[in-house]
This record gives C-alpha cells, sequence and structure tokens, in this order.
C-alpha cells in the first residue's frame, strides 16, 4: 500500500505562481510511474502531468504545457508540479496519483493509476 499527501495549494492571483508537493509512504516507492491529475467544480477529474521512475520522461495535458513542469526526488519519495502562469481555468481540486512499475505510457488516464492521494485545492483569483 502507497499512501500519497499533497500539500502546497492555496489561493493565488492569476499571472502568479504555486508549487504542489506530493509525499508518498508505505511500500517502497520504486520504479512508481506519478501523475498529477485534477477535477474543477462539476467537471470530471483530468490529466494534468505524468513523469517517469526515473524522471527523464514527461506528459503533459495541451492546457498546461509550458506553464507547468513535473518533477520529482526519489530521495525524498516526493513528486512536485510546479504551476506558473496560472489563471482561473486552473481552479480545481489538484490530485497526486501513484502508478505500480509499468511500461505503459503516457500514463494520461486515470485507470491506470493504483494509488491516489486526498487532494489539495488551488484557486486562482481573476
Amino acid at each position: 500500500q502507497v499512501q500519497l499527501v499533497e500539500s502546497g495549494g492555496g489561493l493565488v492571483q492569476a499571472g502568479g505562481s504555486l508549487r504542489l508537493s506530493c509525499a508518498a509512504s508505505g511500500r517502497t516507492f520504486n520504479g512508481y510511474t506519478m501523475g498529477w491529475f485534477r477535477q474543477a467544480p462539476g467537471k470530471e477529474r483530468e490529466f494534468v502531468a505524468a513523469v517517469t521512475w526515473s524522471g527523464d520522461t514527461t506528459n503533459y495535458a495541451v492546457s498546461v504545457k509550458g506553464r507547468f513542469t513535473i518533477s520529482r526526488d526519489n530521495a525524498k519519495n516526493t513528486v512536485y508540479l510546479q504551476m506558473n502562469s496560472l489563471n482561473s481555468e486552473d481552479t480545481a481540486v489538484y490530485y497526486c496519483a501513484a502508478a505500480r512499475p509499468t511500461t505503459a505510457w503516457p500514463m494520461s488516464l486515470s485507470k491506470w493509476y493504483d494509488y491516489w492521494g486526498q487532494g489539495t485545492q488551488v484557486t486562482v483569483s481573476s
């Protein structure tokens, strides 16, 4: 079992930045692909970004590409989401997700993930 805890959400003005963190605990983190998803009020959960175990391969949703950066520190069992140039459409609850070792890619579907955090709220004011 893997436990995921997100942090770093909050209220930010449009054009600002936030960095989300997701700390993993429990079973070994080794080999897990990590992803970020988000869910806005009244909308379905959507993919934001994913990163392989090594950290050298990433994938982004079109809506965030060039503004968001996913990274990980395996020594700290932590994955990050740096969010820049935020706008009101980025307002959502952001979830961290972990997938058991897999060769699948680009890991943009929620059904491919095995563990989920409880989410952290990001609100962008215009």
